[in-house]
């Protein structure tokens, strides 16, 4: 695509590249979803992460009961129960520091447990780091992938493929580039494995098979799950590829808020109230006590 002239550099090479990223996907014990969400907004995910050094970006996404409801498969190795994995948070880290980071993050993510900064009442569903692989976009001089998590797309769609034997990712990279683009741009990555050392409470994925596709969308992903993701995994096994072992659409949370708690476990706020803060009120949030929160009194509605 066409790099926007900037400096006085050679312009035809971008001055920041993406390397990697890291991928978590996170499920909150049920009656903690605001001390989590709050619990992770307001320490883990800076603590963790964006105050590391080479880190580009890092936004938060939340699959309400609705986006959940359009999962598939119903069950896989990477998702035993389609039900699990509300929350999910993208870290971009800058190319030819990705093998500085994962050590600075493993250290770091061991360091917050060493010193009680840690979570307790979450499980993590998948979380790895992931190497960057390739980028498509639907116009040819679009938003940059690198500029992706700040451009707040409202909508994304994950989808993780598991490669048949003798299938590379450039035979995925033919099938994808021949179909028309379903999102604003793809995002590729293929896994890397965690450190020894990583922190036990993460559950060890060693799948080297897997390709992972981060659609980002400029409409909610719910709303156009049905006709642009629902056959894919159907296309890409027709094709011999291999099979989708997760595909799933989520929307993007609203930092400071606890709007995305409300809808995880039951379906009481619309579309809207998750999407604009302003039109959303937590009328449980009257309580000191919020750990005590739990779904049958935290109130969504919208104002």
């Amino acid at each position: 695509m066409t790099i926007q002239e900037v400096g006085s550099g050679d312009t035809r090479v971008r001055p920041i590249k993406l390397g990697g990223a890291l991928i978590t996907l996170v499920e909150p014990h049920e009656g903690h979803e605001v001390e989590y969400n709050r619990w992770y907004e307001r320490d883990h995910f800076y603590a963790g992460c964006m105050i590391g050094a080479w880190t580009i970006a890092g936004p938060r996404y939340v699959a309400p009961r609705t986006e959940k409801a359009k999962r598939y498969p119903a069950a896989s190795s990477f998702a035993p129960d389609t039900a699990k994995g509300s929350y999910l948070a993208l870290y971009w880290i800058l190319a030819g520091k990705f093998g500085d980071w994962i050590r600075w993050g493993t250290d770091q993510v061991n360091w917050l447990h060493d010193n009680d900064r840690m979570f307790p009442h979450r499980d993590h569903v998948h979380t790895l780091m992931y190497k960057f692989a390739r980028e498509q976009h639907a116009t040819e001089d679009g938003v940059p992938t690198e500029m992706a998590l700040d451009h707040r797309y409202p909508g994304l769609a994950m989808v993780v493929f598991e490669l048949a034997e003798g299938v590379t990712p450039d035979a995925v990279a033919a099938w994808s580039e021949a179909r028309p683009l379903p999102a604003d741009q793809l995002v590729a990555f293929t896994p890397i494995p965690l450190l020894a050392d990583a922190p036990s409470d993460v559950p060890r994925d060693e799948a080297r098979d897997r390709y992972v596709h981060l659609y980002f969308l400029e409409e909610d992903a719910a709303a156009v799950w049905d006709d642009r993701f629902a056959g894919l995994g159907d296309e890409f096994a027709a094709a011999g590829l291999g099979q989708v072992v997760f595909a799933s659409p989520f929307r993007a949370t609203v930092p400071g808020t606890d709007c995305s708690t409300c809808a995880i476990f039951w379906a009481v706020a619309s579309s809207t109230a998750l999407s604009s803060p302003n039109s959303f009120t937590a009328t449980s949030l009257r309580t000191p006590e919020i750990s005590s929160l739990n779904r049958n009194w935290i109130g969504c509605e919208n104002s």
